[in-house]
């Protein structure tokens, strides 16, 4: 069912996807600075989560309905788009997502619902799931659904392994940026522009 050539092919596609700059791995690059390796670990399987979340509702037909129904797209995209604006204009507000001042550390809960819903109310991952996994499915090998699901599942765990060591190797930088506050400001405005701008294109999408 899943040809050791296609296999390869497709996680090294997924590797691609992963590194690729976004707002849910300077999420966990963020944590990884300021709550540490742990903190980093819980945000980067967040993302995982929510990617699996987009595996799911595409598998069992949600996404489609969203390509097609022209209200449950508008409904989705201002959701996903109006939640990636507020953590932006937040983080640019409070300075805080890259903090190395002693402060109250954020709950680990808090850190995994930030990072799921991050993912999860983005529209974009679910449509980029729908056109790219089933490329790599073959119906002659097998069950079509099964496919998207272990191929599924194996994206959302690259992805959370991804932006978890993302965020770990981050951690290592707490020390020498902790001497350099104008470098934390200005990752802090780029993290927060970074999610304005992902919510800007949130909100531009076009029913496809």
């Amino acid at each position: 069912m899943f040809p050791i050539e296609v296999w390869i092919t497709y996680t090294l596609a997924c590797l691609l996807l992963v590194i690729s700059p976004g707002p849910d791995n300077i999420l966990a690059i963020g944590r990884g600075l300021s709550q540490g390796k742990l903190a980093a670990c819980f945000s980067g399987t967040a993302s995982g989560m929510g990617i699996l979340f987009h595996i799911l509702t595409a598998t069992f037909g949600l996404t489609l309905l969203i390509q097609t129904s022209e209200l449950a797209f508008t409904i989705v995209k201002i959701i996903g788009a109006s939640y990636l604006l507020w953590l932006g204009i937040k983080v640019l507000k409070s300075r805080s997502l890259i903090n190395l001042t002693p402060t109250k550390k954020q709950p680990l809960s808090s850190i995994l619902t930030t990072g799921f819903l991050s993912a999860a109310l983005n529209p974009k991952p679910g449509m980029f799931v729908l056109a790219f996994i089933p490329q790599f499915v073959n119906p002659e090998l097998g069950s079509v659904t099964t496919q998207m699901i272990i191929y599924g599942i194996w994206f959302a765990l690259l992805t959370a392994i991804g932006f978890s060591l993302m965020g770990v190797f981050a951690s290592q930088l707490a020390g020498w940026l902790h001497e350099k506050p104008k470098v934390i400001n200005g990752l802090n405005i780029g993290a927060g522009l970074t999610f304005i701008t992902s919510g800007l294109a949130v909100a531009a999408l076009k029913q496809r």
